[in-house]
């Protein structure tokens, strides 16, 4: 005997590919839902803590940076004293010189009268009158050893007369030993060291941590 499935399954068969269909449709919407949403979260929430983050950073910037300027001002404070000090020093070191320069003009040889003594900075000129050429020789040659001047120079020496007696008028130049001149106008400068501060290198660490 021969059975005649009369039903229509064909269309049952496509509604259930279709309810599949469906189904399955919902189901992707749903985790891609669920999944923008779980991301969108985890993003607010890094940025919130970045946010938080940063404001630190910006708080703790601020902080160094008034340290940084303290640390600077600082620093020029400490230049301008060692510069005072190195000036008394000089101030101090140059106050014995005049006397140590009268007490060497003092031991000129015989036969020599001075006329003109000038100090500027370093630089000694001394103008006198001499009985002989060997006299201002010999003068040259005391100072050429002296410990108060050095490398005595002949500007010029010439004939004329004194209390009508003919002698030699000379002019020479010398030079103090360790004098420190000191120029009024320069501005009072120091050098400081360089190095960078500790405030400098504990930013930069913060940085690097924050920005990890």
């Amino acid at each position: 005997m021969i059975r005649i499935n009369l039903l229509p399954h064909r269309e049952e068969r496509r509604k259930e590919r279709q309810r599949q269909f469906l189904i399955l449709l919902g189901a992707t919407v749903f985790a891609g839902a669920v999944t923008w949403y779980a991301g969108s979260k985890y993003f607010d929430e890094r940025l919130a803590s970045q946010d938080s983050r940063n404001s630190i950073l910006k708080a703790e910037m601020v902080k160094l940076d008034k340290q940084i300027e303290d640390i600077k001002r600082l620093k020029e404070q400490t230049g301008a004293l060692l510069a005072r000090k190195q000036v008394v020093e000089a101030l101090q070191t140059n106050r014995s010189e005049g006397v140590k320069l009268i007490d060497q003009i003092g031991k000129i040889p015989e036969g020599i009268f001075l006329k003109n003594v000038k100090q500027a900075g370093s630089k000694v000129n001394i103008v006198g009158y001499a009985q002989s050429n060997a006299r201002v020789s010999a003068l040259m040659r005391d100072l050429e050893v002296s410990p108060v001047l050095r490398t005595p120079e002949l500007v010029e020496i010439k004939a004329a007369n004194l209390n009508n007696q003919r002698t030699n008028e000379f002019s020479l130049n010398s030079t103090m030993r360790q004098t420190v001149v000191i120029d009024p106008a320069a501005p009072i400068t120091a050098k400081v060291a360089t190095t960078p501060s500790k405030s400098e290198a504990a930013r930069q660490n913060l940085v690097n941590k924050i920005s990890n």
